[in-house]
């Protein structure tokens, strides 16, 4: 397998020791699955994404959509890469057998997915969209809404995109005007201006299913009153044919600092009073739809940003290994030999840094695959359940920590290769471009922050929150059998009991109604919480790691000793670091809050 998207070894050691993918098998619905099935998607999807995705990625960059006669286009290599992907049968990984899908674990659809976008994530953002907008169809759609539009996106001949933000309004959707009239015959009228649609416009497919919010005429005010609308780029008649084009407008395209091969759009909508929308769901109740698809969107962001990262940090370590520059501190032979960079002890830093940020951010997205599997498909209700609160609880963490961490990773990437990695010769410093959208998109870092503290925390009684102190509690516990992870183990406890004690002080707080102080400081808290739940997790592969290096060959000693050691640098070096925020935090220092606007 090459080593250029992710590491194959790793990729085996998430699924068969850590996260233990066989025992899906087992559950009813993947019960004609095996190892060698999963091993088979994965290699169909790395060979796909090393020949039709990754060669363009560079060139996807240097060429960016061009809006030429009111619509997007887009270099030929991406048309052939997203059909290969579709024939191949990707778009429908996790979808029943019966309607031509694979049936696979949604672990392991994620693992395949992950190949496309380490290859090349600009054209990989076509099939996510869409295959997220499908599913929420699939779940609110009315019966002749899933014929007439989710049946053609599941065979691939419709792609899907979601439309929310506005110009005026940004993330705060609750201030959305764009308007939505019935027209008497079940229909809608829409009129009104969205922005920042990714893949809003392209040739990739017959049909483009915009799932756009809007409020109806009685809709009271705030996020309650928004509703969620299916308008597609051209209308369909009963018998599934397409009719004429309807009232969405191409305004013109975004020019981005990355990820420049996804056409990122102005629609506008109505523009002659013709937009045809189609009401999915009940009225006032969109987002809580769309939340659906935000929501996976946000983990699919995470694993973008992971991969991204991924990618980087693969390149440098090879850079790092050819690259002879230098002597080490104690050569006494100023004519000796160069050493290749990866002897330098501060390039082993940067790289160790890297790996700690990829690999831990990769096993947490893979973990949250893994639980959306559970509540799906888990044993029981209660275990469905207890799925679902914690994948909520844990969503703005896969999200917002990779879009930070691994884009460090991506910086370090950069650093490592010197000169050269500041210059376009080189792929590191597009994938920090790339990725420097992830802390934006799909909730910046300040939104998933609030999410966390504001919502999550407290939802279902603390419900998720008293099941992830469970989790760590049993990680440390079962990390006591062996006196070598007693160096590790220590930090994380150390962390998660002052974090439990500050999470009471401000969950406290919010109760007596001291929202604004509160929360004025809750992006500390999101690092906190998120270094938490990477050294747990870190912990978790530790452990593994320990277990496999006792019962290892002889090619496997080096990674188990790698993963070993990644966890130490994280654990001791990155985790302890924290409790300068949770300080901050306990003082309820107001040096942000208390800031004057006429003071800067």
């Amino acid at each position: 397998m090459s080593e250029t998207l992710l590491s194959s070894r790793n990729l085996a050691f998430e699924l068969y020791e850590v996260l233990d993918a066989e025992a899906l098998t087992q559950r009813e619905r993947f019960a004609e699955h095996s190892r060698e099935t999963f091993d088979a998607a994965i290699s169909t999807a790395r060979t796909i994404a090393e020949k039709y995705f990754a060669p363009h990625n560079r060139k996807n960059d240097e060429n960016e959509p061009r809006f030429e006669n009111g619509a997007a286009v887009l270099i030929p290599e991406v048309k052939p890469a997203v059909d290969a992907f579709l024939e191949a049968g990707f778009l429908n990984a996790a979808r029943d057998f019966d309607v031509g899908g694979m049936q696979l674990p949604t672990l392991l659809s994620q693992a395949c997915f992950a190949h496309f976008q380490s290859a090349n994530a600009a054209t990989a953002s076509y099939p996510f969209l869409t295959m997220g907008a499908a599913n929420l169809i699939e779940n609110f759609g009315t019966d002749e809404q899933k014929q007439r539009f989710l049946q053609p996106m599941i065979e691939g001949r419709f792609f899907g995109t979601m439309a929310l933000t506005e110009p005026h309004a940004g993330s705060s959707l609750s201030d959305i005007r764009t308007r939505a009239e019935p027209a008497g015959d079940g229909t809608y009228r829409l009129r009104g201006n969205k922005i920042f649609i990714s893949g809003g416009d392209h040739p990739l497919s017959e049909n483009i299913v915009h799932l756009v919010l809007a409020k109806l005429p009685d809709a009271p005010p705030g996020v309650k009153g928004i509703s969620l609308f299916i308008v597609p780029k051209f209308l369909v008649h009963e018998d599934g044919s397409l009719g004429a084009r309807n009232d969405v407008a191409l305004a013109g395209l975004f020019h981005k600092m990355g990820w420049r091969g996804t056409t990122s759009t102005a629609l506008n909508f109505g523009d002659n009073g013709q937009c045809v929308g189609y009401l999915v769901g009940q009225p006032h109740q969109g987002l809580s739809c769309m939340f659906q698809m935000m929501n996976e969107a946000r983990i699919g962001v995470g694993m973008g940003a992971v991969m991204l990262g991924y990618a980087g940090y693969l390149y440098s370590l090879e850079y790092a290994r050819e690259r002879p520059q230098g002597r080490l501190p104690d050569s006494k032979a100023p004519d000796g030999a160069p050493v290749s960079i990866i002897q330098h002890a501060d390039v082993k830093r940067m790289l160790l840094m890297q790996k700690a940020y990829v690999e831990g951010s990769f096993d947490l997205g893979l973990y949250a695959a893994r639980l959306f599997d559970d509540t799906q498909t888990g044993a029981s209700e209660d275990v469905r359940k207890h799925a679902h609160e914690l994948l909520d609880l844990l969503t703005p963490i896969v999200k917002s920590w990779p879009s930070e961490f691994c884009l460090k990773a991506n910086e370090l990437a950069i650093q490592v290769l010197g000169g050269h990695g500041y210059t376009r010769e080189y792929p590191v410093e597009q994938y920090y471009r790339d990725n420097r959208l992830n802390p934006i998109h799909e909730g910046t870092h300040g939104i998933q922050s609030l999410d966390l503290l504001g919502r999550k925390l407290a939802q279902n009684g603390g419900a998720g929150l008293k099941q992830l102190l469970r989790l760590i509690v049993g990680t440390c516990e079962r990390a006591k059998a062996d006196d070598a992870l007693v160096p590790l183990r220590q930090p994380l406890e150390q962390l998660v009991a002052r974090l439990q004690t500050v999470t009471l002080g401000l969950l406290t707080d919010l109760s007596q109604g001291k929202v604004n102080a509160t929360l004025a400081n809750s992006a500390l808290y999101l690092k906190a919480f998120g270094h938490t739940v990477i050294g747990w997790r870190w912990l978790e592969q530790a452990i593994r790691a320990q277990e496999g290096l006792d019962n290892a060959s002889e090619a496997d000693v080096a990674f188990y000793k790698g993963k070993l050691q990644a966890a130490r640098y994280f654990l001791t070096w990155e985790v302890p670091g924290c409790h300068h925020e949770l300080a901050i935090l306990e003082k309820r220092d107001d040096a942000c809050l208390s800031m004057q606007e006429s003071w800067f």
